[in-house]
């Protein structure tokens, strides 16, 4: 089968750019309207995108530092949201954030086991550390934990999870009400996880999905990241402004990933893309221009406190100067080094700074035609950039429909993009194999070697 390009559509109802909700065309309470969250299911699902994405915190972020600005003070869980969206759609997957830091194993495998045999089978697991002070204020910490404490947990809160998964083999319900047998019980497996942060008996209370088990999706881009994604993840997102770093990142997690025993080619790496389209340049710069005028001072400073790690003080400094010098953070590190990087190679100010990534939080934003958008998806997807892309879109439901009606058309005339969905499942549609049960397979192992 010819390598096609994946797609994520990444819609938090409020917009993602931090003006979105200011824009004519985006509801201003479009966070939290399921109406409109189910109007824009179904229009990814008619862009043939693989999964709808979102992002979660768990804690207020006031201002411009998260997606939608103000818009996003108040929103949905995302897991309560996509079992609500997964009867109203058909075949687009659904990839919901959740935070190994703050949540205990047992329930993240069984709320997302359980949004996986609701949609039948079209779960993704978003891996997060979660980076914020706020958050740890909400979880009876006054600091949040140490970066690498962070993802020592997530390590084995992943591994717990899978455990969990695994509790019951496929054919395990037999189900006869002639003899009264509901399961077999060589078939259920106790977790008994002893770990350094953990301690799980299971077995888990809610079975297989017909992919399996939900699709493990991770983004973190340090050193610690890298790790965890390379060892645990199917689906990356990563954030690049330029082909070389793109492609030394999706280089390094490819030789990890063989390093460990894994197929590269069961990773799929996706950098986020926050698209202006216009069947014109102009037409494109115009939208950019517009929406980029509704920034409003206090939100792109906030933004990019949130993004520097935080603790950035801009009180009396020219926002028309360039951005200081950054402390170091215990929260979200390669975020807060590529939005440094961003400000020098560019020489921005820190109002130019906050413009360029009021959209895309240090994703790529590409203004442009549907030819010179999908000219960049091909570069980095045939360059070992890019096995897909999250788009982004600026606000909603316009920059979606936009990228729907025009770029995703072009891409399908260059054959690089699929015109009807494979399979049922999100691991199907994105070309994942099938996790097979570890206790059904050391079994057959078993058998073999006999």
């Amino acid at each position: 089968m010819t390598r096609k390009i994946r797609l994520g559509a990444f819609l938090p109802g409020g917009g993602q750019h931090i003006a979105a909700w200011r824009h004519p065309d985006q509801p201003a309470d479009g966070a939290t309207s399921f109406a409109f969250h189910a109007d824009l299911a179904r229009e990814a699902e008619r862009g043939l995108f693989d999964a709808y994405f979102l992002a979660d915190g768990l804690a207020v972020a006031f201002g411009g530092g998260t997606e939608g600005g103000n818009a996003k003070v108040v929103g949905f869980e995302p897991v309560t949201l996509f079992a609500a969206l997964a009867p109203l759609t058909t075949n687009i997957g659904f990839i919901a954030t959740a935070s190994t830091t703050y949540e205990e194993p047992y329930n993240t495998a069984r709320k997302f086991a359980s949004l996986d045999l609701i949609s039948d089978g079209r779960a993704g697991w978003n891996v997060v550390t979660t980076a914020t002070e706020a958050a740890a204020q909400n979880f009876n910490l006054d600091r949040q934990l140490p970066h690498a404490d962070r993802y020592r947990r997530a390590v084995e809160h992943v591994d717990v999870v899978k455990k969990l998964w695994d509790s019951f083999e496929d054919d395990v319900f037999i189900r006869d009400k002639e003899t009264g047998v509901f399961y077999d019980t060589a078939r259920v497996h106790y977790t008994d996880h002893a770990g350094e942060h953990f301690k799980v008996r299971g077995p888990l209370n809610v079975s297989r999905s017909p992919q399996g088990h939900p699709v493990i999706v991770q983004a973190g881009q340090s050193e610690d990241g890298r790790g965890l994604a390379a060892a645990t993840a199917e689906v990356i997102f990563t954030a690049h402004q330029r082909l070389d770093t793109a492609q030394e990142f999706y280089r390094d997690i490819k030789a990890r990933a063989r390093g460990l025993g894994r197929d590269p080619s069961h990773i799929l790496i996706m950098p986020g893309v926050s698209p202006f389209v216009g069947r014109t340049e102009a037409e494109a710069r115009e939208k950019y221009d517009r929406l980029t005028g509704l920034i409003l001072e206090e939100d792109g400073i906030a933004l990019i406190k949130g993004l520097t790690g935080g603790s950035l003080d801009l009180t009396g400094h020219d926002l028309d100067g360039p951005l200081p010098e950054l402390a170091p953070t215990e929260g979200n590190q390669s975020r807060q080094a590529l939005i440094r990087q961003i400000a020098d190679e560019n020489g921005f100010t820190i109002r130019q700074l906050y413009q360029w990534v009021a959209s895309a939080r240090g994703h790529f934003t590409v203004v442009g035609t549907p030819a010179q958008i999908a000219d960049t998806l091909q570069e980095w997807f045939e360059n070992e950039g890019a096995d897909g892309f999250n788009i982004l879109p600026p606000w909603l439901p316009t920059g979606l429909t936009d990228f729907v009606d025009l770029v995703i058309p072009e891409l399908q005339r260059r054959g690089l993009f699929r015109t009807e969905y494979e399979g049922r499942t999100l691991r199907e549609n994105l070309g994942l194999p099938y996790p097979v049960n570890r206790h059904a397979a050391a079994r057959a192992a078993v058998q073999a070697a006999e």
